[in-house]
């Protein structure tokens, strides 16, 4: 049968606009990664960790190193309104255009950025609850600028994914078995996929961070992760077709066995690996998962390790074609990660509050008194220096763990 050609041309000019949408966002072909103009990708970049989620050991904490705690024992220190204006301080100063900027300069074209759940809700978190797509829709903005990808990496989940300080949870992944927190995470993650499904931007979704931590009964918990992946997964494919959706395994981001055969046509799944030797059986789980199901994988978290180290686990990711983003980019008074930033004098007055007994109202009271008594503006300066220090500006780099990265501008 012959076709009228003006039906001919509506059906061709049909094929050429989903052609070209299918083009407009970074997509998976098979275990590969192409940008949308068709190149492959090798995905290298890092972490924007301690931002949009703070954590205790970059704070120089041991104890008190939850987003919460840390909040609890400024709040002591100096009030509810200083308080506040210390996180917004810190959340508009901590990463700027200048740092992207400087990463993009240095060959990374991709950023992980964790962010806590209560950021995009009406949970309190550092003083006020709505006030997260700012940050995000900034650094989407600053990435576009300068052609870096962003993977948004929901590092606490309602309920809490991991069941410790990094999840910002009470202590126990509650998420697997709270049937309204499930509800809840899917939500969010609806709304945020209904918020970016147009943005090119923004490479995918990692569902969770570090789900379920090995002290707790891993066996009963595992069962419910991948059901639970695949249940937020329908959410967001309500709302966007678009995005890539990057599954962590369990224990760390460490156990695939709790995958079965993927079940989305745009999947890739995240492993981490942190202090092991830097060998081909210590990942080869990992590629050999890659083959069998011929998906994309991506090493999520590494780093904390020596210069020689980060080297050597670097190349055999490449050795590998594993895409990889270390942890973290910025830290204070510590070489393990790109960038650096000193110490305020008088910190750690600061440090020794906050990790000394506060158990009971009666124990603050004592802890005060027994230091003399607290200068709530003394700590407000303090903690001021700390944001001022942790500007760009004010920033530099460790060359070493740099070159060790193959960044560009080293």
């Amino acid at each position: 049968m012959r076709l009228n050609p003006l039906i001919y041309l509506v059906l061709m000019l049909m094929a050429s606009s989903c052609k070209k949408a299918e083009k407009q966002y970074v997509y998976v072909d098979g275990k590969y990664i192409y940008s949308p103009q068709g190149e492959l990708l090798h995905l290298k970049g890092v972490n924007l960790g301690n931002w949009l989620l703070p954590e205790g050991y970059m704070f120089k904490l041991n104890d008190c190193n939850s987003p919460r705690k840390i909040d609890q024992a400024i709040r002591e220190l100096i009030g509810n309104t200083a308080t506040t204006a210390f996180w917004d301080s810190f959340l508009e100063n901590y990463v700027t255009e200048a740092d992207i900027k400087w990463l993009s300069e240095a060959g990374v074209n991709i950023i992980r950025l964790p962010f806590d759940y209560r950021l995009l809700t009406n949970d309190d978190f550092l003083g006020r609850n709505m006030h997260g797509y700012k940050y995000i829709d900034n650094t989407l903005n600053w990435c576009k600028k300068y052609n870096i990808y962003v993977l948004l990496d929901m590092h606490g989940a309602p309920g809490g994914q991991t069941g410790d300080n990094i999840d910002n949870s009470d202590g126990y992944p509650w998420l697997m078995v709270d049937e309204g927190m499930k509800q809840k995470v899917s939500a969010i993650w609806r709304e945020i996929a209904e918020r970016y499904t147009n943005n090119a931007t923004v490479i995918g979704y990692n569902l969770l961070n570090e789900p379920i931590a090995h002290y707790f009964d891993k066996d009963s918990l595992k069962t419910h992760l991948e059901p639970l992946y695949k249940r937020i997964t329908k959410a967001i494919r309500e709302v966007d077709r678009n995005h890539i959706i990057f599954l962590g395994g369990a224990e760390w981001e460490t156990d695939f066995s709790v995958f079965s055969e993927p079940f989305d046509d745009k999947l890739a799944y995240t492993f981490h690996k942190y202090w092991m030797p830097t060998e081909q059986k210590e990942i080869q789980e990992y590629i050999d998962f890659r083959e069998k199901h011929n998906v994309p994988i991506l090493m999520g978290e590494s780093g904390e390790n020596t210069d020689a180290w980060v080297k050597k686990f670097r190349d055999l990711l490449d050795k590998n074609s594993v895409h990889w983003t270390f942890w973290p980019y910025k830290k204070m008074d510590n070489t393990r990660g790109p960038m650096n930033f000193d110490k305020p004098e008088g910190y750690d007055s600061f440090t020794a509050y906050a990790e000394a007994n506060r158990s009971s109202f009666a124990a603050i009271r004592a802890l005060k008194d027994s230091i003399g008594g607290i200068n709530p503006e003394e700590i407000i300066n303090i903690l001021n220096l700390y944001i001022e220090n942790s500007k760009f500006e004010n920033c530099f780099p460790n060359e070493g763990y740099c070159e060790a990265l193959g960044f560009n501008n080293f």
